[in-house]
């Protein structure tokens, strides 16, 4: 019994210093972590607030029903009442529990319907539209500038003066890490890294239209708040707006297919004037745009490290 005390212990301190030491980067999953991804959207921030509302209601709701079939198993048992009631009706007990709970459903769809109508409902026009397309197991990305309707999009129709954007996000295998520059563990997790990252600009309103080539698949991003359903014949829309720069990732989450866990969403948020840099360039060679964009990342980064 000592041991498995000891063992339990030395389990339990050695989680603690791992997460002590473990660097926490935003918009990805790491150990340890019990609530959601830290929010980079206002949607998601909103969801935040929701979830932890609704947690207001659930908590007290919990520990009042747990502590009143507690109160009914003592008090009422066949030891200390022998003789049964045979009351079968009253009145106030019976309208607290109508009324009570219909109250709490009120409290909690007010806000609900408000949140469900803010997924949907950009602030303002997209200035980004991209449409995502699941295929088994991978994703490809268009890229439409401007504030273009499904339609044109779907027909794979460019605004006027844009040059269309296409790509394909595949995982990257861990054999290919060095190929592809992607050693660094932290920045491009295992199972969630990708070859081609969607590219987005920070604080810009971007439409996504999620539909999918064979099977149901899902687009989701949980640090963005982002989630919709990828469906053959489709385009659904959703929209999200990331306000911090950054590498961040989601995954498909319909049960899709052998290699459902294997097609993992990486999204990189750069500043407004990179990504006109990059989009301009990705036209060309997609390839050749990540790797300018990477190294412009990195060297404005040496640079805000040298001077401070």
């Amino acid at each position: 019994m000592k041991r498995t005390m000891i063992a339990a212990a030395a389990v339990s301190v050695s989680g603690a210093a791992a997460f002590a030491q473990e660097a926490v980067r935003p918009g990805q999953p790491h150990n340890w972590h019990i609530d959601l991804q830290e929010a980079l959207s206002p949607v998601e921030a909103n969801i935040h607030w929701f979830s932890n509302y609704v947690l207001a209601f659930i908590i007290p709701i919990t520990i009042l029903v747990a502590a009143l079939l507690a109160w009914v198993a003592y008090r009422y048992s066949e030891k200390r009442n022998p003789v049964a009631s045979r009351t079968s009706h009253n009145t106030t007990i019976e309208v607290i529990w109508t009324v009570a709970p219909v109250l709490v459903l009120l409290c909690l769809a007010i806000p609900s319907f408000q949140l469900l109508t803010e997924q949907y409902n950009p602030p303002s026009p997209p200035e980004l539209t991209i449409k995502a397309t699941g295929f088994q197991w991978y994703w490809g990305y268009e890229y439409q500038s401007g504030d273009v309707d499904a339609a044109t999009v779907a027909a794979n129709v460019a605004p006027a003066g844009a040059e269309p954007v296409s790509f394909e996000s595949y995982m990257v295998q861990e054999s290919d890490r060095a190929g592809s520059g992607k050693e660094d563990m932290g920045e491009y997790p295992r199972l969630l890294a990708v070859d081609n990252e969607m590219v987005v600009p920070v604080d810009t309103v971007i439409r996504i239209l999620a539909t999918s080539a064979d099977v149901i698949h899902s687009f989701a991003i949980p640090s963005m708040g982002v989630k919709v359903d990828a469906v053959p014949g489709r385009n659904n829309e959703y929209w999200f707006e990331a306000n911090r720069e950054g590498l961040f990732y989601g995954q498909c989450s319909e049960l899709c297919g052998v290699n459902h866990p294997f097609m993992p969403i990486g999204v990189r948020v750069v500043s407004k004037e990179q990504f006109a840099t990059w989009l301009a360039a990705a036209a060309g060679d997609v390839s050749a745009a990540n790797q300018a964009l990477v190294a412009s990342i990195q060297s404005a980064g040496t640079v805000a490290v040298a001077g401070r």
